[in-house]
């Protein structure tokens, strides 16, 4: 028997993730018409901000109310530890310095091996030390999106339909945390190669919205008014040399990023479809490579508190009698979080 589905493509954000918690609605088995993303962003040792997010999601029993989840870098990543029902247990590896110090280890530079180890995290940390469910991502009902950068074409490229069992899976989330230069030659996946999302798209809002998204969260980890700053002359020098070689096709996508991230920056903040959740103006600025003990761990408490605030908010009850559909705008608590 057909479903009679609710009209709900004109919902705020808002009113969708109350009703949908409210109804325990369930991805596949929906009762609205809306199809909503969760779109995590990335940014290396930034990504402690969006982890904690995740985690509040988790705990908050909000997970199934997405149908999609896209993630870029560290932001699949941390949506991966998501969709696997784990967010929680990978917490601790963010300030646990034997973790930190193998993952990330400037000196390795000088004998020309990846500053950023994707290779231990994956099939070491995300193996053994702290197991990731691959299985259950494989299996989970809301689509797994992690989004790349094709070193052919320097287009942003979700890496799904290439993704179909646990080694490539595997490859997904080292092919798209892959930063040029910081973690060693692009990954080969699926005949094709690829280098870190974050080069073509920041945040993938419109991967999201070209794949039939109604309404999107983005889980940021640029505080407010943090915008990427252009790099300076030795790091565009290394970089430059090291697409060229690797990555020629993603020349211009390296060059164009910082003009595509200010239109993804109006886009979430102007389109109505759109919500942020953004850490507080006065958490510690991250450096991409950071891996400080007590700066990670306050870092992603923040995430976490930023995105429990904003989503507790959204879940407050509608005045008695009102209809979804004809629910006010809900108010955006968080200082200035969400957006």
């Amino acid at each position: 028997m057909d479903r009679q589905l609710t009209a709900a493509a004109d919902w705020s954000v808002e009113q969708l993730v109350r009703h949908r918690h409210t109804r325990d609605s369930r991805p596949g088995a929906r009762d609205d018409d809306a199809r909503l993303a969760l779109l995590v962003e990335g940014g290396s040792s930034r990504s402690a901000y969006s982890s904690g997010m995740v985690l509040a999601i988790h705990e908050l029993g909000l997970t199934h109310v997405f149908d999609d989840v896209y993630g870029v870098s560290g932001g699949a990543l941390n949506a991966a530890w998501l969709l696997c029902g784990r967010a929680a247990e990978v917490m601790d590896t963010w300030w646990n310095p034997q973790v930190m110090r193998r993952l990330i280890a400037p000196h390795r530079a000088l004998r020309g091996r990846p500053v950023v180890d994707t290779d231990y995290l994956v099939n070491e940390v995300y193996t053994h030390l702290v197991p990731m469910d691959f299985p259950a991502i494989l299996a989970n009902p809301i689509g797994f999106h992690p989004v790349a950068t094709d070193v052919a074409t320097g287009a942003p490229t979700d890496l799904a339909p290439l993704v179909h069992d646990v080694d490539s899976l595997r490859l997904a989330l080292r092919a798209t945390a892959g930063m040029p230069v910081l973690a060693g030659p692009p990954i080969a996946l699926g005949g094709q190669a690829f280098v870190d999302g974050g080069v073509a798209e920041m945040v993938p809002v419109r991967t999201a919205f070209t794949q039939g998204a109604t309404h999107a969260i983005a889980l940021r980890t640029r505080r407010p008014g943090e915008l990427q700053a252009p790099p300076g002359r030795v790091e565009t020098l290394l970089v430059r040399r090291y697409l060229r070689r690797h990555a020629p096709g993603a020349l211009r996508a390296w060059h164009d990023r910082y003009a595509v991230a200010q239109a993804e920056e109006r886009l979430l903040a102007t389109d109505p479809r759109c919500r942020q959740i953004r850490p507080p103006a006065h958490g510690p600025k991250v450096l991409t490579t950071s891996r400080g003990p007590a700066r990670l761990r306050t870092t992603v408490e923040l995430g976490d508190e930023a995105a429990r605030e904003v989503f507790t908010g959204w879940l407050a009850p509608a005045p008695a009698g009102t209809r979804p559909e004809a629910q006010p705008q809900a108010h955006q608590p968080g200082g200035g979080r969400a957006s």
